[in-house]
């Protein structure tokens, strides 16, 4: 399996352009914050000075884990095909987002234990139902990796739009996305553990030693993708692939919360400059992501104590990309509007 190229968006000609539009805007220097920078980075990816935010989809990814089998999760591994049933209802917070914001909503059968049949609405690219248990063994083979990387990049590929955001719903993909986090990062695995669905101090403590128990039994593994393979899940590799699809075509990545940015921390690992194409929605309350946005060098657009995933922070992140193209494209400079820009 080929692992997409991907070109770095560094443009010193283009990028001086843009710094002109911006500034010469009918606005104080900077005034717009971080709209400003975000307006640039929108610039640079779709090399213009006129940038659209065309059809933006979200895609949620579901997967379940046999790590759940070690009472890592407050919830049981069944409530990840009723999620899943309830995104297809289009009654999850995802849902309603998403209709607000005029965004296309795929749901996708990563690898959920569960047989839904040919259902509308349901992206089936089921790998296995479930991963293994990696408190024992690897979470899937590398043939399994392969798959699940190669449908995310042929969805990504299959998108219209020039933005994607990226969810999950999986049962116990706290404990894999922290397991990938300390790996990957190096961080003490106390900072990389957090409450997931809503442990107690108590479960939280039992992850912490399930994880580190599945690290030292895997210590061999420091590879990205042999890490993914032994401690990610189906919709984690699945979005990692589907990121990596969408950064070589050039389009804008929504990232969303914990899990799903330790797919792009897989991806970064993999390609650095796939961070060029990322805005970091939010930062989550699950303990581990403040510290993984800085391992990912990222400055996130909201902080809403988040912590739902399904994508939820990408949706809400969308209005804003809409106000840095549309100031970019349609706000008046000084000499279109013939407003001084001298002092009194």
């Amino acid at each position: 399996m080929q692992i997409p190229p991907i070109a770095p968006i560094a443009d010193a000609a283009l990028s001086q352009v843009l710094a002109e539009a911006i500034n010469n805007k009918t606005k104080p220097l900077g005034s717009l914050g971080r709209l400003e920078t975000l307006a640039a980075q929108l610039g640079l990816i779709q090399r213009s000075t006129k940038v659209r935010i065309s059809e933006p989809a979200i895609l949620v990814f579901a997967g379940d884990h046999g790590i759940v089998a070690e009472g890592v999760s407050a919830y049981p591994q069944d409530v990840t095909w009723q999620m899943v049933e309830n995104f297809l209802a289009d009654g999850a917070a995802i849902n309603v987002f998403a209709r607000q914001n005029k965004c296309a909503l795929h749901v996708v059968d990563a690898g959920v234990n569960h047989v839904f049949g040919e259902r509308p609405g349901l992206v089936d690219r089921k790998v296995g139902m479930g991963t293994r248990n990696f408190a024992n063994e690897a979470a899937m083979s590398r043939l399994q990796l392969d798959t699940a990387l190669e449908h995310g990049m042929a969805l990504a590929r299959d998108l219209p739009g020039t933005v994607v955001g990226f969810g999950e719903m999986g049962i116990g993909n706290t404990t894999a996305a922290a397991a990938i986090m300390h790996k990957l990062t190096g961080l003490p695995l106390p900072q990389c553990v957090g409450a997931g669905t809503g442990l107690s101090a108590d479960g939280i403590q039992r992850k912490q030693q399930v994880i580190a128990a599945a690290v030292e039994r895997h210590a061999g593994v420091d590879d990205p993708l042999a890490v993914l393979a032994t401690f990610g899940g189906f919709e984690i590799a699945m979005m990692a692939g589907a990121m990596l699809k969408a950064a070589e075509l050039r389009k804008v990545l929504l990232i969303d919360g914990f899990i799903v940015s330790s797919a792009l921390l897989v991806a970064a690992r993999l390609h650095p400059a796939i961070l060029d194409y990322c805005v970091f929605a939010h930062c989550s309350d699950e303990n581990g992501h403040r510290l993984m946005l800085d391992a990912l060098g990222a400055q996130p657009l909201l902080q809403l104590g988040l912590r739902l995933g399904e994508g939820t922070g990408s949706a809400l992140a969308l209005p804003l990309l809409h106000a840095a193209a549309n100031f970019l494209n349609e706000m008046a400079t000084f000499a279109s509007a013939q407003v001084s820009t001298s002092a009194p």
